[in-house]
C-alpha cells in the first residue's frame, strides 16, 4: 500500500508540469551514445510517447555519427573531420543519406509505433522540412556537402503535432537546387525550435549536464541563467567540449526557445524526470527577465 501511495504521490508531483505544459512543443535531440544503447532508447522514446499522451508535443531531431562511421568502415572509407565537422563528399553524402535519412530514421519511427505511439518520419526520402545552404569555413577549407539549416517547414511539422504524431527529422536538409547537404544535428535541432517557438529544447547528451567540475557529476548545476552562464565560462568552469554546447543554447534562448536542457540520456526516463519534477536531472538553463526600469 506504501508503495502504491507514493506512486499517486509522484503523479501529483507531475501534475502540475502536465498542466503547465499541456499543448507546448519540445524539441528533442537525440544522437551519439544514446542512440547506440538499446535499453537507454527504449526509455527515452517511452518518454516522448508519454509526452504526447498527456498532451505536450514532442519533436524529434536525431543524428547518427556513430551508425554512419560503422557504414563508412564497412564500405572502406575513412571519416575526415574538419575543425570537429564531418567532410562530406559524394560517397560520404551517399551512405549519410542511406543511414540517416532511411535506416535511423525509420527505425526511431517504427520504435515509437511498436510501443504504442503514433509518429511520422520527416526525411529527404518522405516529406523534407529542412532547408538551407552550404556551409563556409572563414579558414576558407570546403566541407564538401556540409552546411546549415537556413529555413524549417512548420507547416509541415505542425500540422502532425495537431494530429498528435511525433515528427522523428533527421539532420539533412535540402538547398535550393534540391541538392541533399549533411549538417550538425545540434544545430538542425536548435533551428527547429527556434522555427516552432518551443517552449523547451532539450539535448540529450552522456553527461548529467553543466558541471563546475566537468570530471565530478554531484557538481552538476540543476539551474543555470545565461548572465551565469557566460560567468562560468570567463571563469574557465565550463570549459573543452562543454562551451560550444552552453553558447549554443545560449544563442538558442536569445531566439526565443523558452528553455533548454542539457541531460543524461542514459538515465532512465531522464526526460520526465528533467520536465516533470521539481529539481529535475540536468540542466536548465534560461533567460533571466529584464529588469524593469522607472
Amino acid at each position: 500500500m506504501l508503495e502504491a501511495i507514493a506512486k499517486a504521490d509522484t503523479l501529483i508531483e507531475a501534475m502540475g508540469w502536465i498542466r503547465r505544459f499541456r499543448g507546448k512543443t519540445t524539441v528533442i535531440k537525440l544522437g551519439g551514445s544514446v542512440l547506440d544503447d538499446d535499453n537507454a532508447l527504449l526509455h527515452i522514446l517511452l518518454d516522448v510517447i508519454f509526452m504526447e499522451t498527456v498532451g505536450m508535443k514532442p519533436v524529434v531531431v536525431h543524428g547518427g555519427g556513430k551508425a554512419i562511421n560503422r557504414a563508412l568502415a564497412e564500405a572502406n572509407v575513412e571519416p575526415q573531420f574538419i575543425q570537429g565537422r564531418r567532410y562530406t563528399d559524394d560517397m560520404t553524402l551517399d551512405v549519410v543519406r542511406r543511414v540517416l535519412a532511411g535506416d535511423v530514421n525509420r527505425h526511431l519511427t517504427e520504435e515509437i509505433e511498436r510501443l504504442g505511439g503514433r509518429a511520422m518520419n520527416l526525411s529527404v526520402h518522405t516529406t523534407n522540412v529542412l532547408f538551407g545552404e552550404r556551409l563556409k569555413l572563414e579558414t576558407g577549407e570546403d566541407l564538401g556537402h556540409v552546411g546549415k539549416v537556413t529555413e524549417v517547414d512548420r507547416d509541415v511539422i505542425e500540422g502532425l503535432l495537431y494530429t498528435d504524431q511525433v515528427p522523428i527529422i533527421p539532420s539533412m536538409c535540402e538547398d535550393r537546387d534540391g541538392n541533399l547537404i549533411n549538417v550538425n544535428a545540434d544545430t538542425a535541432a536548435m533551428a527547429v525550435a527556434q522555427a516552432l517557438g518551443a517552449e523547451k529544447l532539450v539535448f540529450l547528451s552522456d553527461v548529467n549536464g553543466v558541471r563546475l567540475d566537468k570530471d565530478d557529476p554531484n557538481t552538476i548545476i540543476h539551474s543555470l541563467s545565461e548572465a551565469k552562464a557566460r560567468e562560468l565560462i570567463a571563469s574557465g568552469h565550463i570549459a573543452e567540449g562543454m562551451i560550444p554546447k552552453v553558447e549554443a543554447c545560449l544563442e538558442t534562448l536569445d531566439r526565443g526557445v523558452g528553455k533548454v536542457h542539457i541531460i543524461d540520456g542514459r538515465l532512465r526516463h531522464s526526460l520526465l524526470l528533467e520536465i516533470y519534477t521539481s529539481e529535475g536531472v540536468g540542466t536548465e538553463l534560461f533567460r533571466e527577465p529584464p529588469t524593469a526600469t522607472a
